[in-house]
C-alpha cells in the first residue's frame, strides 16, 4: 500500500483540491473542524481545514506527477527535494480526535525548550522558555546577570510561540522544505 504524504496547497484551495483528488479516485484526507466566524452583519458556523494550506494524500510514485499537476497543489512536503511520508499512526490520531465529537481547533505547535510569550492574565507579555515536568507546563524566566532562573506554572492555553528571525533558531518543523 502506498504511503501518505502531505500536499502544500495554494491559499484556500483545500476543498477544491480534495474534490479534484476524489474525481481522480486518489485517496486523500482533509480534516475539518467547525468554526464560528463573524461577518459584519451575522455569525455563521463553517467547516474549516484543521491544517490550513495542507492536505493528506496517499499515492504511489507513478501518481506523483498527476498529483503535483493539480491546480491547487504547490508541492509535496518533505526534506529538501525528498517527499516525506506521514506515519499512519499520526493520521489515525487526527482521525480519532475528529471522530470524538469533542470541540477541535488548530493549535500552535509548541515543544519543551521553545521560547514562548504569555498572552493573558497578570503575566501577559512575559517571555520565557517552555518546560514540561510531570505533566505540568512551566515558563522559565532567566536572570542572566545572576545566572539564576525562576519557573511559573502556566495553562497551556494562554501561551504562544515567540517568533525568531534567525533561521538557525527556527524549530525543526519550520525548517522543513517542500519539493516540487
Amino acid at each position: 500500500m502506498s504511503p501518505w504524504f502531505v500536499l502544500a496547497l495554494k491559499p484556500r484551495h483545500e476543498k477544491n483540491t480534495a474534490a479534484d483528488l476524489a474525481r481522480r479516485e486518489i485517496e486523500h484526507y482533509l480534516p475539518l473542524y467547525r468554526s464560528r466566524r463573524r461577518w459584519s452583519d451575522r455569525f455563521k458556523e463553517i467547516e474549516a481545514p484543521l491544517f490550513p494550506g495542507y492536505l493528506f494524500c496517499r499515492f504511489g510514485y507513478h501518481q506523483r506527477l498527476e498529483v503535483l499537476n493539480l491546480p491547487g497543489v504547490n508541492s509535496i512536503v518533505g526534506y529538501g527535494k525528498v517527499p516525506a511520508p506521514v506515519p499512519e499512526s499520526e493520521l489515525d490520531a487526527v482521525r480519532s480526535v475528529i471522530a470524538s465529537g469533542r470541540p477541535v481547533m488548530p493549535w500552535p505547535y509548541l515543544r519543551a525548550g521553545q521560547r514562548v510569550r504569555i498572552e493573558e492574565g497578570s503575566l501577559a507579555g512575559l517571555e520565557g522558555t517552555l518546560t514540561r515536568d510531570a505533566g505540568l507546563w512551566r515558563v522559565v524566566v532567566n536572570v542572566e546577570l545572576l545566572q539564576r532562573s525562576v519557573a511559573v506554572e502556566i495553562d497551556r492555553e494562554i501561551i504562544s510561540p515567540v517568533s525568531s528571525f534567525t533561521p538557525a533558531h527556527a524549530p525543526l518543523h519550520a525548517r522543513v522544505q517542500t519539493s516540487r
